[in-house]
């Protein structure tokens, strides 16, 4: 199934683009295959340049305020300088690789609500540059990640939100300059936890699991995080039971700190 954008018409008489993406779905270090398919207007045109990206929606935030930016993460050029003909058609195919460490916008079958992630065409034209809308891209979590979020589901945490945050993660392999936060409720079988939040930063060979524990505040105490990071094999992944690892943990650092 192609999901189709069509970019606006590049001046009058001008040719015009359409992006087709033959599968939305895919996982981080996965490919998106597509076209883009140019059709010529009323003139020749020379063609200057074509490339196709991948960009986010990601949570900036200044000295006293919040806003959103759209960073592109990726981006692939799709040969050289050509000409479109007038009333022709030119098809440019594609497979635009997906970074390790993209952001997962699926998560049991539904989309992250607040996950903006998708395809950018850009073609330039005398001396002019025509860029899409995005295309959308349902990003599924690779099966390693898998594992840890089931193992949340299976603790009782109750999915709250997601978000792109722009900056770094210390002491990952972070290359990418923002990261995912999917937040957590707690259960109530750990009663001094508000919320978990989880990140993933991956490569080919294994991810960091990093995660922050929100404090529920007291009457005469303030909420603090904890923060807890550890690795993940992409391929033995299966040799752990991570709802078991996850729960001593979680009772450990509760139980030092008088939360449960």
């Amino acid at each position: 199934m192609g999901f189709k954008k069509l970019l606006a018409s590049l001046g009058a008489g001008g040719a015009s683009v359409e992006t087709v993406l033959f599968e939305e779905n895919v996982v981080p270090g996965g490919v998106v295959q597509g076209e883009v398919r140019i059709q010529g207007g009323s003139v020749a045109q020379q063609i200057e340049g074509l490339s196709v990206g991948l960009q986010a929606r990601v949570e900036v935030e200044g000295q006293d305020q919040e806003y959103k930016q759209d960073i592109e993460f990726t981006r692939q050029k799709l040969g050289g300088a050509f000409e479109v003909q007038a009333g022709a058609t030119h098809t440019v195919p594609f497979g635009l690789e997906i970074p390790w460490e993209t952001p997962v916008t699926m998560f049991l079958g539904q989309h992250l609500h607040g996950m903006n992630v998708g395809v950018t065409t850009e073609l330039a034209i005398a001396r002019a540059v025509d860029s899409g809308d995005l295309d959308p891209v349902n990003v599924h979590p690779l099966p390693a990640q898998q594992a840890i979020l089931d193992a949340f589901g299976q603790l009782g945490f109750r999915f709250k939100s997601a978000d792109l945050e722009r900056g770094h993660i210390r002491g990952t392999r972070q290359k990418l300059p923002f990261y995912q936060e999917i937040e957590f409720f707690a259960p109530q079988q750990y009663r001094g936890l508000n919320q978990v939040e989880l990140s993933f930063v991956a490569d080919d060979r294994a991810m960091d699991v990093v995660l922050e524990m929100d404090k529920k505040p007291g009457l005469f105490t303030e909420g603090s995080d904890t923060y807890r990071a550890f690795e993940v094999g992409l391929h033995d992944f299966q040799n752990t039971d991570w709802a078991a690892y996850l729960n001593q943990w979680l009772a450990e650092v509760g139980g030092k700190r008088n939360w449960f």
